[in-house]
């Protein structure tokens, strides 16, 4: 029922059932057979007086008018900016470059700019092909859902990856060509940017990691850094702890200024997310940040060892660094912040719902971090 579309005497009734009524909101959606989402959105609607509602309905209704006239207007130049040389083309050409957009315009409002009718499209559309044109077909139908779907930063191996776990039987190179056909490819290239680091901390820890980044469970070792994301309204610092063995991260924190709090929001969340038992190792640089007192008595009261990366020396946090380069080249070089809870999203969105869950990992198998240690805790398990 939830995905029926009530009408308005419906939406009032339940209203006033609390409103007027005074039942709780969970029981009357419960009853309903709806969520409490949607009603909360209905009791917000209908408290407003009856003339509010319909000036902000028609201004919506202006709203979405003017953004589909918007859409027209821009598809229709983006697609004669494409296709200028088309246009002179021969009918069965202009058929094969609508082929080639369809995935980005609708074949009507293709059509109606090559002047060309969209049953004849489909006529030539239907024109029998060979069994392997039309198994590339479909197979790059699921090489685009899975491009997409990693936010257009996956490479062909990955993507080869992909497939395999959906039980296709192709080859590494009928991928790439694929892929490279259509105008497909990796993000990548990032560097990062020249400067003087290091600074000698006042309470120093050893280097207890010594670059052993392959560890054999979880909650063993974690790595921590801090890095910068630039926004219109100023700077954002991130602040993250990952775990070694699956590379996932398992601790966050974001605030506008570089404090040890930042560092300590991170750890507290990874710790409260791991609850580990037994005594864990915690890398990270020989920032202010880290080796503060606040940090150190966090350790202590935590049941963690600190260990630090040599002055200067990143590569002693490769693990960290490389997931910073990760976060920029897929994502934030990508964007324009506007103000930091735009960034806030964003880096939420990368790390919570796709890094996480869904990147695939080359050091995990080729799994998502998520995926890699269920995997683990299964074959513990014995199953």
């Amino acid at each position: 029922m939830s995905n029926q579309r009530f009408p308005e005497e419906f939406k009032i009734e339940a209203v006033r059932q609390v409103t007027e009524r005074g039942l709780p909101v969970a029981d009357v959606a419960a009853r309903l057979g709806m969520s409490a989402h949607s009603l909360y959105a209905w009791i917000k609607r209908y408290s407003k007086p009856e003339a509010q509602r319909k000036q902000e309905d028609d201004q919506q209704a202006e709203l979405r008018r003017l953004r589909a006239e918007l859409k027209r207007v821009t598809e229709e130049r983006d697609i004669l900016k494409k296709g200028r040389r088309v246009l002179c083309q021969g009918v069965r050409l202009r058929y094969a470059f609508i082929r080639q957009l369809a995935a980005s315009y609708s074949i009507q409002r293709l059509c109606q700019v090559l002047k060309v009718h969209p049953s004849g499209y489909y006529a030539w559309l239907a024109e029998p092909k060979s069994a392997r044109a039309k198994d590339d077909q479909r197979l790059l139908g699921l090489i685009k859902h899975s491009w997409l779907e990693s936010g257009g930063v996956y490479g062909y191996r990955k993507i080869h990856a992909d497939l395999r776990e959906l039980g296709e039987c192709c080859g590494r190179h009928r991928v790439a060509r694929l892929m490279r056909a259509e105008g497909l490819r990796s993000q990548t290239g990032y560097r990062r940017r020249p400067g003087r680091y290091g600074g000698k901390p006042p309470t120093p820890a050893p280097n207890r990691l010594e670059r052993q980044f392959n560890v054999s469970e979880p909650n063993k070792v974690w790595v921590t850094d801090i890095t910068y994301i630039r926004t219109y309204e100023g700077w954002l610092y991130l602040a993250v702890v990952l775990d070694l063995f699956s590379r996932q991260v398992i601790g966050w924190s974001m605030k506008p200024r570089m404090s040890s709090d930042l560092a300590i929001d991170a750890l507290l969340m990874a710790v409260w997310r791991r609850k580990p038992k037994q005594e864990v190792m915690i890398h990270s640089d020989q920032g202010s940040q880290f080796s503060s007192s606040d940090w150190q008595s966090f350790l202590k009261a935590n049941n963690l060892v600190g260990s630090m990366s040599r002055r200067g020396n990143c590569h002693d946090n490769a693990v960290a660094e490389s997931f910073f380069q990760l976060l920029k080249r897929e994502r934030i070089k990508r964007r324009i912040y506007g103000n930091r809870d735009e960034a806030r999203r964003d880096v939420f969105d990368y790390i919570e719902l796709f890094y996480n869950p869904k990147r695939r990992h080359g050091f995990a198998e080729k799994l998502s971090p998520v995926e890699f240690e269920r995997r683990y805790f299964l074959r513990q398990d014995g199953l």
